[in-house]
């Protein structure tokens, strides 16, 4: 399920929030970094990466000429990756926002170069609550599909490395608990037909 974009041309929820739904939480995501196998692997592989392209370079440059200026790209690319992968995340949730409403949830960014971004996914009774408890904890409640050039790739939608954790499952499953109880009573009242 793909989240709704919002206008963010407003201050405050003034046009946002639904007749009768209000804010139950508020917070924002970890930003400190991550040094785990994940972080490690691509660093590693973008250092290779920066490697070839170097040594590419110098080879080229041999021959005279300004072709060796090519493999620019790739090392750079290199480097992005090597360095990105630890710094790229941290710099992304210093810039985001989580609220839950008694409806919805939302995730606002505000990323220098690419604007402010606010979306919201429905909280209901078919929505797949995914839980990793701890300190920093993550609670996914939806999926987004974003097309590569080899298909389709999924991407979980949560609430990442939260220090309210614990807080936010039970809030979140209680609202799915109540939408699912009301949608199997409107149900009932329709003779089996969803309403």
């Amino acid at each position: 399920m793909s989240g709704r974009d919002h206008r963010t041309d407003r201050e405050g929820w003034e046009g946002i929030l639904m007749p009768g739904e209000e804010i139950l939480w508020q917070g924002r995501p970890d930003p400190s970094l991550l040094f785990g196998p994940k972080q490690l692997g691509i660093s590693a592989f973008g250092l290779v990466f920066a490697g070839f392209a170097a040594i590419w370079m110098l080879l080229a440059s041999s021959a005279g000429g300004y072709f060796w200026t090519f493999g620019l790209i790739h090392f750079t690319v290199g480097l992005a990756m090597s360095f990105g992968a630890f710094f790229y995340a941290p710099w992304r949730r210093r810039h985001t926002w989580y609220t839950l409403t008694s409806q919805r949830a939302f995730i606002a960014t505000d990323l220098p170069l690419f604007g402010r971004k606010l979306k919201s996914w429905p909280i209901d009774g078919d929505t797949a609550i995914s839980y990793e408890p701890g300190p920093r904890a993550t609670l996914h409640f939806a999926r987004e599909f974003h097309q590569t050039k080899n298909g389709t790739r999924v991407v979980p939608v949560g609430f990442e490395r939260i220090a309210e954790g614990d807080e936010v499952h039970r809030l979140m499953s209680g609202i799915r608990t109540r939408r699912l109880a009301a949608e199997e009573a409107g149900t009932e009242r329709t003779g089996g037909r969803a309403t």
